[in-house]
C-alpha cells in the first residue's frame, strides 16, 4: 500500500477551491527557515485538506450512502471530516476518546456532526468506529491510513515547493503519518524529509528499527494530535521509497518550541504542530550550511491561554 505524486497532484485538483493555500513565510531567511503556516487552514489544522479529498473521491465513486461517514479522531481529523462533511451536505459521526481536548470536541459538534466518545485513546475509538460502519453502513474514513487521506495532505509539499523551489528540505511532524507519507509522495527524489517524533511515541522511528510497524505506548505533551499506537501503512511504505531523516524530541523541548512559536513570530501552535520546529530549535536536527529548510508547522487547536 503505498501513494505517489501523481495521487497527490490528483487531490490537488480535486480540492482545489475548497481549502486555503496557507502561506510559506520566511522569518530567518538569513537563517535559511521558512514556516509553511498550515495552522492557518479551514479548522486550524492540515487534516482538512485530505478530509475533502477522500469525502469527494467517495462522492465521485458512488462509496456513501445516507448514513455518510464514520471516523475516528483524537480531535483535529474529526474537526476536518465534521467541517469538509458539513460544506459538501454530507452526514459525520465522530468518535473520539475519552481525553480528546474539550476544545476541539466542542468545535466538531459545531460543525453538525455527531460525536460519541469512548475508550483511553484513539485505537479504542477507532474499533468502535469501525463496529459503526459495520452495522449502520457509513463509508469509514481513517484519520491518517488512507489513500485519499495521505494524498490529501502531500499537497502542501507541493505548495512549499512552488512557492520556494529552492527549498531542500522540509521538517515535518510524524503521528500516525498520514502528514508524512503525504508529504514524502510529494517530495520522492526532489527534497529530502525529516521526520520528527515525540521521543514518548516514536510510531515511525521503531517501525524503522524493527523493519515493520510495531506497537508503542502512547503518552506525552503531543499525545491527542500525534498519539497513534503504530504508524500507518502508507507512512511505513513511504520510508521503504526513500529513507527520512528520522529525529525523536522531548517533551521539554515541544513545550519549549510551542512557547518560542508565540514569543517569536506570534503563532499559537498545538503541541503536534511545534513538534517538527522543536527539531530545528533542540539542534537535534541540525541543517547543513546553506540548506534551506521548510519546516510545516501543521495545526493550531490549542488553548491560547496556556501560552505566556
Amino acid at each position: 500500500m503505498s501513494i505517489t505524486r501523481e495521487d497527490v497532484l490528483a487531490a490537488a485538483r480535486r480540492i482545489e477551491g475548497r481549502i486555503r493555500r496557507t502561506p510559506l513565510l520566511a522569518p530567518a531567511p538569513q537563517d535559511g527557515m521558512w514556516l509553511k503556516c498550515e495552522f492557518l487552514q479551514h479548522c486550524g489544522v492540515f487534516k482538512t485538506r485530505g478530509a475533502f479529498n477522500r469525502q469527494l473521491a467517495a462522492s465521485e465513486t458512488g462509496e456513501l450512502g445516507a448514513a455518510g461517514i464514520v471516523v475516528a479522531s483524537g480531535g483535529n481529523a474529526g474537526l476536518a471530516h465534521a467541517y469538509a462533511a458539513g460544506r459538501l451536505g454530507i452526514r459525520a459521526t465522530v468518535f473520539v476518546p475519552q481525553a480528546a481536548p474539550e476544545v476541539k470536541v466542542a468545535r466538531i459538534r459545531r460543525y453538525g456532526a455527531e460525536v460519541v466518545r469512548g475508550g483511553a485513546e484513539y485505537a479504542e475509538a477507532y474499533e468502535a468506529a469501525v463496529a459503526f460502519a459495520d452495522s449502520s453502513g457509513a463509508s469509514l474514513v481513517h484519520a491518517y491510513d488512507q489513500a485519499e487521506i495521505a494524498a490529501g495532505a502531500g499537497t502542501i509539499a507541493e505548495e512549499i515547493m512552488e512557492d520556494e523551489p529552492s527549498i531542500d528540505t522540509i521538517v515535518v511532524a510524524v503521528g500516525g503519518g498520514g502528514l508524512y507519507a503525504g508529504i514524502a509522495a510529494s517530495a520522492l527524489g526532489r527534497v529530502r524529509v525529516v521526520a520528527v517524533e515525540p521521543e514518548r511515541i516514536p510510531t515511525l522511528h521503531n517501525a524503522m528499527a524493527a523493519d515493520q510497524p510495531v506497537d508503542v505506548s502512547v503518552s506525552g505533551v503531543a499525545a491527542d494530535s500525534l498519539g497513534a499506537r503504530r504508524i500507518g501503512g502508507l507512512a511505513f511504505a513511504a520510508q521503504k521509497a526513500e529513507k527520512p531523516i528520522s529525529v525523536l524530541v522531548t517533551d521539554d523541548e515541544i513545550v519549549q518550541a510551542r512557547q518560542e512559536l508565540w514569543t517569536e513570530y506570534r503563532i499559537a501552535s498545538e503541541f503536534g504542530a511545534a513538534t517538527a520546529y522543536a527539531a530545528l530549535l533542540s539542534g537535534r536536527y541540525a541543517p547543513a550550511a546553506g540548506e534551506r529548510v521548510a519546516v510545516v508547522v501543521c495545526g493550531a487547536n490549542t488553548d491560547p491561554t496556556t501560552l505566556s
